[in-house]
């Protein structure tokens, strides 16, 4: 496993593979937009636990899994030893002219600055070469977050917009990105997907994966009460016969070098 960045990694691989295992199977789906061949070189950005990208090894493709948690990266590769898998950051790539898709899924909305990754990914390909990719769009997972800033503020804790980890852009504003970057816009799409968290404490273990940087500085114990307090206001939005259902908006782009 070769690691080219290394930084404080807060992922929890285990959890992500056991109780959000949605991010792959929803991505299995954006696989038919990249329409792999057999021989192509890949970058599978964002590979986490590397499930899509063994999914691509299947069609014969050449695939390299890159991730900047080397804990992901630890899983996939006990996982699928077949596949290399690495530690970068998007941002700072390095590869030259290599491949002949960048596929990448739930992945950019992490990514800062966004402009710095686009740039890299248009340098990692070749001539002809397309990018692929679906994350949080413009609006993506609002009700959740708006309610959760809300109660840290009605507990009286400072709530600062550095914190918010996401970075949700609009159709215009991420194809503009990658224009300035020198991609040919072929496909963008905003869309609604409510999507189903795993048991009845599914919003709990969401927000605990993936949005505890909003509760940073708030001592445990206040923490878990303002998850309740969020948890009750929020069931009569998002949860339907026994299910939570995240308000997640995805956006979809095609472009290619």
């Amino acid at each position: 496993m070769e690691i080219i960045k290394s930084t404080e990694d807060q992922w929890n691989a285990s959890l992500y593979d056991g109780k959000h295992s949605f991010v792959s199977k929803y991505g299995n789906n954006l696989v038919e937009l990249l329409n792999p061949k057999e021989g192509e070189r890949i970058l599978d950005l964002g590979c986490g636990t590397g499930d899509i990208a063994n999914t691509l090894f299947e069609y014969g493709v050449e695939v390299v899994g890159v991730d900047k948690s080397e804990n992901m990266v630890k899983l996939a590769t006990s996982k699928y030893p077949h596949i290399p898998f690495t530690v970068r950051d998007a941002t700072q790539l390095t590869y030259q002219n290599e491949f002949d898709a960048v596929f990448s899924n739930a992945t950019l909305h992490w990514v800062h600055p966004p402009n710095e990754a686009v740039q890299s990914i248009y340098q990692s390909l070749k001539h002809g070469g397309r990018l692929v990719a679906e994350f949080g769009g413009k609006g993506n997972v609002k009700t959740i977050t708006s309610e959760i800033i809300k109660q840290i503020n009605n507990a009286g804790f400072e709530y600062n917009a550095v914190q918010f980890p996401w970075y949700y852009p609009s159709i215009a504003e991420y194809s503009k990105l990658m224009e300035e970057a020198g991609f040919n816009v072929t496909f963008a799409q905003l869309y609604d997907r409510p999507t189903p968290l795993d048991g009845e404490n599914g919003l709990r273990n969401w927000i605990d994966m993936f949005g505890s940087v909003l509760f940073d500085g708030i001592p445990e114990q206040s923490k878990d009460d303002l998850i309740d307090i969020v948890e009750m206001n929020l069931k009569e939005v998002l949860y339907y016969k026994g299910t939570w259902m995240a308000d997640y908006k995805r956006i979809r782009v095609v472009g290619t070098k």
